[in-house]
């Protein structure tokens, strides 16, 4: 189907099979939707030699195109990385619920019984770059919530996400549920995102999930509602009460677990007191392992550090590089922070209680850490099984999008002939 029908008439027909699909979801029993997650987990297991070709397919591709080694790793699979994908599923299928769960409920002297319950959203839209496991995680978790969803992946694993989508579709026909409930856009066009921002008569809210460049496009351009997943410009503060082998431990997992994912550290703020006092190994230890250190003036004294631009502040690298500088204690980091950040996860290195909890309170970024690397920044560490993105904005969700973050809520009223005076 690729490149060879009409874009608008094909995703109008998607939404329109979406809307169906939600309709039908919407009062689909738990055991139906973990049956088909249970499902759809097991079917990725026994095909992941099929998914494993076609994603060596996009990893050819992609490297032909001269992609970056961060994204590379972000691209592929391995059948640890898909093993990890069937865990989430499963994870997803025994958590509570969300839907029909009463949130508040009370009487009224009129007589009224009132309660709060959640209910499905209806439609997802889900728009989302090279990370192929996006697929399952954000099929999972809409169809755990009672929503259909449309997703529309990257270019580069456009062979990936059809393979585990196939594994997702084997899941809703084996529990009788509508297979348009978790749908593919089957083109690698662009011109189908532009079409789904539009689509406010079948897509009740869409989750961007890549890079700078594709949720400015999403915000500007979107008619349906959205929920941000902005760039992860992740600081960590290592403050004058800092202890030394935490500090090392943590900046080093933080920055090179994984360089490609939003909750990489990308900046690192040190306490001029600290730094006078005790130096900055975790700077070397950081050089050693092949990352580029790119330090303000203080900091370019040290073996290996390069003179950081202006541009360097605000940044996402998603890869082996660094920003550092000394601040003025606390309120310097948070000063920095404030202007710099996305409000998406910072993190505070210290043992003093009355620092963390000026940094809680003053900093809003939608993850505050404390003495943990930023990498556990993830629905799945949250205990979610997995997550649809991180969203960073204020309202409805904030924070790993899992299953109860992807419903609304209405109001359930009873009474007994109850009239209004």
């Amino acid at each position: 189907m690729d490149g060879t029908f009409d874009i608008k008439a094909e995703m109008r027909d998607i939404g329109a099979a979406a809307r169906a699909a939600a309709r039908e979801l919407a009062y689909a029993s738990s055991e139906q939707k973990d049956m088909a997650l249970s499902a759809a987990a097991q079917a990725l297991w026994d095909r992941r030699a099929e998914i494993l070709e076609a994603n060596a397919a996009d990893m050819e591709d992609a490297r032909a195109k001269g992609i970056s080694g961060a994204m590379l790793d972000r691209l592929e699979l391995t059948e640890g990385r898909v093993r990890a994908m069937v865990e989430g599923l499963r994870a997803i299928a025994a958590q509570p619920d969300p839907v029909g769960a009463v949130l508040a409920e009370w009487d009224r002297p009129s007589g009224l019984h009132i309660r709060r319950v959640r209910t499905p959203i209806g439609v997802i839209g889900v728009i989302f770059e090279s990370r192929p496991n996006v697929t399952a995680d954000a099929g999972a978790l809409c169809l755990k919530a009672g929503n259909a969803a449309i997703l529309r992946g990257g270019s580069e694993s456009f062979r990936s996400a059809r393979a585990i989508h196939a594994c997702l579709v084997d899941g809703l026909r084996a529990a009788a549920l509508p297979q348009a409930a978790i749908q593919l856009v089957p083109t690698r066009d662009r011109a189908a995102v532009g079409e789904m921002l539009g689509m406010v008569e079948h897509i009740d809210v869409i989750v961007p999930r890549g890079g700078k460049s594709l949720v400015a496009r999403v915000q500007a351009e979107a008619r349906v509602p959205v929920f941000a997943h902005l760039e992860g410009i992740v600081h960590i503060y290592v403050d004058r009460a800092a202890d030394p082998e935490k500090a090392r431990r943590v900046i080093l997992n933080a920055k090179t677990r994984r360089t490609g994912i939003c909750g990489a550290a990308e900046c690192l703020l040190i306490d001029r007191a600290y730094f006078e006092a005790a130096g900055a190994p975790f700077i070397a230890d950081l050089i050693a392992a092949g990352v580029e250190v790119r330090g303000d003036d203080s900091l370019q004294a040290l073996p290996g550090v390069v003179p950081a631009g202006a541009e360097d502040w605000g940044r996402e690298y998603l890869d082996s590089i660094i920003a550092a500088r000394l601040v003025e204690g606390v309120d310097g980091a948070i000063e920095h922070i404030r202007r710099y950040g996305s409000n998406h996860t910072d993190c505070v290195i210290t043992e003093d209680d009355a620092v963390a909890a000026r940094f809680f309170e003053r900093l809003d970024s939608a993850i505050l850490m404390r003495n943990v690397s930023t990498q556990f920044a993830d629905g799945g560490e949250f205990g979610m099984g997995a997550e649809i993105g991180i969203a960073t904005g204020k309202l409805h969700a904030r924070g790993p999008v899992g299953a109860e973050q992807l419903t609304s809520f209405k109001y359930l009223v009873e009474g007994d002939g109850a009239i209004r005076a």
